[in-house]
């Protein structure tokens, strides 16, 4: 496919999960009450009052980008995940329908994305990490810890190592977890095939496959949840660590 080929169906999915998230927070901020608020709301002030409480424990600078950073990082990656949990041949059946022949609707599950996130979030590190501390300061980290002048060119490499590793452990660790849940939940649906043997061993494996679905789809909002969460905690983590002096 070459470096500048595009994945139009991941780009699709997360441009509409992110628009819809947008536009979810901005109509309850619309409508927004001091009285008795709704459902909605409700759910929107707590989860912002969540990112804010994780935020204020991981970020020990001031800035005022992090918090919605934050919250947009959660809920992105979280819809992103969310899509897992929808029956593995109900969009490609009706993409399918309407002349596609491949769709892949969970965008967490492509390298693709996961790593274009990870990278929007290093450069944001490199930004910070200069702006806060100078080219010199910056370099001068990278250059002359842990062990001085002296082991420079040791420094280096483990600097360099530490840094170049933030934004690959962001995007494998996300993408690792989506897609080893995604293989499994297509393995569990495969066993739904047994059903045309008719024999009691095919039923039995029919069965099986139901409660197997059932039991990982349960587990699996608890993977959609942490893995977004760590996204966003780890991003926090490195942007203060892009703040101090040193690390």
């Amino acid at each position: 496919m070459g470096f500048w080929a595009l994945n139009v169906d991941t780009f699709i999915m997360s441009l509409v999960l992110g628009l819809t998230f947008m536009l979810v927070f901005y109509v309850i901020a619309r409508r927004a009450v001091v009285g008795t608020p709704g459902g909605m709301q409700n759910f929107c002030e707590w989860a912002i009052e969540f990112v804010d409480t994780s935020v204020r424990g991981s970020f020990s600078a001031k800035n005022a980008l992090i918090g919605p950073l934050a919250l947009t990082i959660f809920f992105w990656v979280f819809s992103m995940n969310l899509m897992d949990l929808i029956p593995i041949d109900y969009v490609p059946h009706l993409m399918g329908a309407l002349g596609v022949p491949f769709f892949k609707v969970v965008p967490s599950t492509d390298p693709n994305a996961t790593f274009g996130m990870a990278i929007g979030v290093f450069i944001l590190v490199l930004y910070y990490s200069i702006k806060m501390k100078g080219v010199s300061g910056f370099l001068g980290e990278l250059t002359l810890q842990p062990f001085g002048k002296w082991g420079m060119p040791v420094n280096l490499l483990l600097e360099g190592v530490n840094l170049i590793a933030k934004p690959i452990s962001l995007a494998l660790r996300l993408f690792g977890n989506m897609y080893a849940g995604e293989m499994i939940f297509i393995l569990i649906a495969l066993m739904g095939g047994a059903w045309a043997g008719f024999s009691f061993g095919n039923a039995t494996l029919y069965g099986s496959q139901i409660l197997l679905s059932l039991g990982w789809g349960i587990f699996h909002i608890l993977i959609v949840t942490l893995q977004a969460f760590i996204f966003m905690t780890l991003t926090v983590v490195y942007l203060d660590m892009a703040h101090q002096e040193h690390h």
